[in-house]
């Protein structure tokens, strides 16, 4: 197949209409400051970290395995870790793309040639399936994770096309994509994956190959999906999101990576194919999910057991799931409707998800990380060897590797491709969504953004490339910005736009206030019932218990709903409480008496559990007698 992808974006999303256009990595460099030192970690340390553990665990020798025909009894690793070599050529090939490394690739060459050489002549790709001894192709669509492996693939070989231009991984995920079209087309086997993530890989190969036969099967799995194409299981279909038809559901459901998945996938289809409908269900699903299921730190499920969503105002701080694959879905899901309507909400949720999940999640050297994201932490976690693989939700600290790997590949490529994520444009001008110190240059755009955000608010913008005619510069102001300015005059949370003339040279500075707010829950989350949250910008904070006073008790705090900064910090000042003591723990209501009172300070949420093992909350209970949590 012949493509041209001479003007394509280097961008893991590029609809052909909406209301924004994205820019690409060629467009958008990050400069000094939050985002650019994780990205840099990320390309430093955590992309050989994780092939480190790829080689050692075997997962990446199953492809050796397979060219070399000693399956199925060389294979190592879960049914579904193909995938995780593919989200770190995704990674590798944005990083190559973005800075040119001739070390990575030659890496990524070689591991390229290692997975091609498993591929079978028809397309088919996968180390746990099809071969004697092993289970026949497409025997568990439940629970084999065989097309959401292609998905993964074909987004690997997509990224190479955009960022550098098509190779010999492109190429194989063409013929992977071909096959799918075979097996699972209108004629073909009509069910789906029991995990989704094939249908956004379709779309984005269809933008890029101009294919329409990849759309039409992306469109064949989003319709078939709810029609109970697939087995029940103990969890019930909405685990796979196949008990109600995407355009009919109203909040994401089930298995939180699997729901984001597919949400952002739909999106994909209902743009291409102009379906309104479908459009606007799957943007209800956002806003009712995000009203009703969705935690303050952006964090998405609820449930340990099926990794999923709860019902409604289900959200408990200490069980929360949140896994970080769940987060970067979100992102996905959130990124396309922005750039379908252009509404600044859908980059709030955004940013909140990045500042309190995303950085979360990796360890600060890039070599350790958070399968999962709880808001409160009852005992001091236990610091994992850096050399042990763990179990995934185990531990209670960031840890090197685990069993299941989904989560540090997934961060690897969302790191890599960072820059994509901050700006826009349209017919009338630039949209700038998320505040880090950049250089954006795009079409008859230039400017460099300066700011120290999010520990300061100020955000500088200086035009350096513009037409003579007028144009937009629009900034979001996040919703939780009231007070903010624009060149000193007030804006209100949304967009504030500038229309004029702009010469090179010319500053606009936006001043988004900082100061530490009290934030409390909806009193339908009956787990954080009578707590409160403290918020500074974009951050939510916690309190940890090394920065307690000796013998003071994280989980007996209660606090003023006060908040204040001194000395750099966010305080808040608490009182410990010592709650009646006897066998039973129910009875008369008694008010526990208190100990005295304790000022604590507040740290980012992203930084916790960075200073050893610790307890944690995010809600913190308040001491007017209203709760004794």
């Amino acid at each position: 197949m012949t493509v041209s992808i001479s003007k394509a974006k280097a961008t893991p999303a590029a609809p052909s209409a909406g209301r924004l256009r994205p820019l690409g990595l060629r467009e958008i460099t990050l400069k000094p400051g939050f985002w650019q030192q994780r990205q840099d970690t990320n390309s430093t340390a955590t992309l050989a970290h994780i092939e480190h553990w790829l080689e050692r665990t075997g997962w990446l020798g199953n492809f050796d395995a397979a060219a070399e025909g000693r399956l199925p009894g060389a294979r190592t690793g879960r049914e579904f870790s193909d995938t995780e070599i593919y989200k770190l050529l995704e990674a590798m090939a944005w990083e190559v793309g973005r800075t040119g490394d001739s070390v990575l690739e030659e890496r990524y060459r070689a591991i390229v040639r290692r997975v091609a050489a498993a591929q079978e002549p028809d397309g088919y790709l996968n180390t746990n399936f099809g071969r004697p001894g092993q289970a026949p192709r497409y025997s568990d669509l439940e629970w084999g994770h065989e097309i959401y492996s292609y998905g993964h693939l074909i987004q690997a070989g997509v990224a190479r096309a955009r960022a550098t231009g098509p190779d010999e991984l492109f190429q194989v995920a063409v013929r992977a994509a071909d096959h799918v079209c075979e097996v699972f087309g209108p004629d073909g086997i009509a069910s789906v994956c029991g995990h989704a993530e094939i249908e956004p890989a379709l779309v984005e190969l269809y933008r890029v190959t101009g294919e329409p036969r990849y759309l039409e099967q992306a469109r064949l799995f989003v319709e078939r999906r709810g029609n109970q194409v697939l087995a029940d299981i103990e969890f019930g279909r909405s685990y796979f999101q196949d008990d109600v038809p995407v355009r009919q559901a109203e909040v994401l459901r089930g298995h939180a990576v699997r729901a984001t998945y597919l949400a952002a996938g739909a999106v994909d289809v209902a743009v291409e194919t102009g379906d309104a409908e479908l459009l606007d269900a799957l943007t209800r699903q956002w806003h009712t999910t995000v009203a009703r299921r969705t935690y303050l730190t952006g964090g998405m499920g609820s449930r340990h057991q099926d990794e999923a969503f709860g019902e409604d105002f289900m959200l408990p701080p200490d069980r929360a799931y949140s896994e970080t694959c769940a987060s970067i879905g979100s992102v996905m899901f959130s990124w396309r409707l922005l750039l379908a309507h252009g509404d600044a909400v859908y980059a709030d949720l955004i940013e909140r998800t990045l500042f309190n999940v995303i950085a979360t999640s990796p360890a600060d050297d890039g070599r350790g990380f958070f399968y999962t994201n709880t808001l409160h932490q009852r005992v001091p976690g236990t610091e994992p060897a850096p050399d042990v693989l763990v179990p995934r939700a185990a531990s209670s600290l960031r840890a090197p590797w685990f069993a299941v790997s989904c989560c540090p590949t997934n961060l690897a490529r969302t790191y890599a491709s960072l820059a994509a994520y901050l700006a826009t444009v349209d017919d009338d001008g630039l949209q700038i969504h998320q505040y880090a110190a950049a250089t954006i240059r795009t079409g008859r755009f230039g400017c460099e953004i300066d700011t120290s955000y999010p520990h300061e608010g100020r955000i500088t913008v200086r035009i350096t490339e513009s037409p003579d005619t007028p144009w937009t510069l629009s900034l979001r102001v996040p919703h939780w910005a009231t007070g903010a300015t624009l060149d000193g005059r007030p804006v209100e949370p949304g967009w504030a736009h500038l229309n004029r003339r702009f010469s090179p040279g010319d500053i606009v500075v936006l001043e988004l206030p900082m100061q530490p707010r009290i934030t409390a829950p909806d009193p339908r989350i009956d787990a954080i019932r009578g707590c409160v949250a403290v918020e500074r910008g974009p951050v939510v904070l916690c309190a940890e218990s090394v920065d307690l006073p000796p013998g003071v008790d994280l989980n007996a705090l209660r606090v003023l709903p006060h908040a204040e900064e001194r000395d750099g910090a966010v305080v808040v000042t608490g009182r410990t409480v010592q709650p009646p003591v006897h066998g039973w723990p129910y009875g008369i209501a008694i008010e526990p008496s208190t100990t005295g009172t304790v000022d604590v300070p507040l740290r980012p949420y992203h930084r916790w559990a960075r200073r050893g093992p610790s307890t944690m909350r995010v809600w913190l209970p308040l001491a007017d007698g209203r709760t004794d949590q």
